[in-house]
């Protein structure tokens, strides 16, 4: 027999309605997704902002919180602002190699040692 509860129904001991809000957003194989949300902004809230906005971005709200979730319990420090600032760091490394690499591709160029045929 298969439950039909979602993971968010389940951590809570809960009947799962089958008007409930959390079911399209955490399903039962992935329980890890809710727990994460539910540590971070607790069940009655993640209702409420998935309640506030349109059926049609409710997946994007509720990846949104879980990726917020999993960053703030790896990094309890920085949270997804250290993973932002670490890839805009590496952004701006690979921004100011590209004019270096792109003069060594016009040297090549320049002493005949690569051609292009596209």
């Amino acid at each position: 027999m298969t439950s039909k509860r979602c993971a968010a129904c389940k951590q809570l001991r809960r009947k799962c309605p089958s008007n409930c809000i959390f079911l399209p957003y955490f399903p039962p194989n992935n329980p890890q997704r809710f727990s994460y949300v539910h540590r971070i902004y607790g069940a009655s809230n993640v209702g409420k902002m998935l309640q506030q906005v349109g059926e049609h971005q409710r997946g994007d709200v509720a990846d949104s919180l879980y990726y917020e979730a999993y960053w703030r319990i790896k990094d309890p420090v920085y949270g997804c602002v250290g993973i932002i600032t670490s890839l805009h760091e590496e952004i701006y490394h690979v921004q100011s190699q590209l004019p270096k690499v792109q003069a060594q591709i016009d040297l090549l160029y320049q002493n005949g040692i690569y051609t292009f045929d596209p």
